[in-house]
């Protein structure tokens, strides 16, 4: 047998595992055990981040406000181009959606009513009376995912970890103390800490170390880009309704992406767009936007992962050593910086100093004391 002993084995190397490797690195010696061909093949490929300061559960503001400093000034040599570029958030409310609305301002972080002619003048394509009331989140910038998912995965190297691409865990199991990946590619990999950072297979990683599954639940979220027309969009911001059936933002300057924001239920898999999906995004798009669509550049979708409080699961669980990095749902990468951080701290037992009220509302126990309660 292959026995290659470390000081802690992280299972997928999407931007979980990426930074959970990058923050063990600095004190431990890692490996990043991933199924794929590459690192990040599903969830975080797939990913067109912002970071969004309200958006999220009590648990991933924290961890999102917590990122900013990050993301503003990463540490040097860690990207070659800034990781963040200025865009506001727009919220537009049909008439349907004023209340609702009103109480995201009221219950939201810098985010205030603005005129829709404050709107127009931003997004010139946005019909006439479509929205009722408009607000905004200026403080909003888009996320370059590959440069950070490439920045931690190098940061990890660099510290002496280790990346196994193609090395599916298919064994699982404790002895001594000590746990022990048995993968796809004939070797056994040892460590006394475990980091089930697999995404959508979280539970499934869960149950071949023979442990209680959390209850994670994988949803498919549709995306497609569009020619915008006449309009420049490059600086637009996001903009969507307030009850979350689309959105639209800019991508690769002049194209338009656009998603019905679906949260379709799926088991994990390799996740493809549905065509009816593309269509009400389209369809819902231009309900507010006149903007013209011949065709579909480019279609794609992802699964986005929720725990069934959809709050985040980061901690240890019920089984000692083996540590839980899941449930990053849609805001994963606004968070991924402070979430290494917080995973790291625990992992050592260390006070997580800022970062300590998300303790107790990422704690992945909590469903386990649910369930039997």
């Amino acid at each position: 047998m292959d026995l290659q002993a470390f000081d802690a084995l992280v299972i997928g190397a999407g931007i979980a595992g990426a930074t959970a490797a990058a923050h063990l690195a600095a004190t431990r010696r890692v490996a990043l055990l991933e199924a794929e061909d590459s690192a990040g093949y599903h969830a975080t490929g797939r990913s067109a981040a912002i970071w969004i300061r309200n958006y999220g559960s009590p648990d991933a503001r924290i961890l999102t406000a917590a990122s900013r400093a990050f993301f503003e000034m990463p540490p040097p040599g860690f990207a070659e181009a800034p990781l963040m570029r200025p865009r506001p958030v727009i919220h537009l409310a049909p008439p349907g959606q004023v209340d609702h609305l009103r109480e995201m301002i009221a219950e939201g972080d810098d985010m205030e009513e603005i005129a829709l002619a404050e709107v127009r003048a931003m997004v010139p394509a946005l019909r006439e009376g479509y929205a009722a009331m408009a607000a905004v989140e200026g403080d909003c910038f888009d996320i370059d995912v590959a440069a950070m998912h490439q920045g931690f995965l190098r940061q990890a190297r660099a510290a002496g970890g280790t990346l196994a691409l193609r090395h599916r865990a298919g064994r699982i199991w404790r002895q001594n103390g000590v746990w022990h990946a048995e993968t796809s590619g004939g070797a056994v990999f040892t460590a006394p800490v475990i980091v089930n950072a697999a995404g959508a297979w979280g539970d499934e990683v869960a149950r071949i170390a023979g442990l209680d599954p959390i209850g994670l639940q994988p949803k498919r979220r549709t995306a497609c880009i569009v020619d915008p027309g006449d309009y420049d969009c490059a600086e637009w911001p996001l903009i969507g309704d307030a009850g979350h059936t689309w959105y639209a933002r800019a991508e690769a300057r002049r194209k338009l992406m656009v998603s019905p924001a679906d949260e379709t239920e799926s088991a994990p898999c390799d996740a493809q767009p549905d065509e009816y999906d593309v269509a009400i995004a389209v369809d819902r798009m231009q309900q507010a936007l006149d903007i013209p669509v011949s065709r579909i550049e480019h279609r794609w979708a992802g699964l986005r992962t929720f725990t069934p409080d959809r709050g985040l699961a980061i901690g240890e669980g019920m089984e000692r050593g083996f540590f839980w990095m899941v449930g990053q749902g849609g805001y994963g990468m606004q968070t991924a910086p402070a979430a290494g951080a917080l995973l790291a701290a625990l992992v050592a037992g260390e006070d997580p100093g800022a970062l300590a009220a998300a303790v107790p509302l990422c704690d992945p126990r909590r469903f386990a004391r649910r369930a039997a309660a």
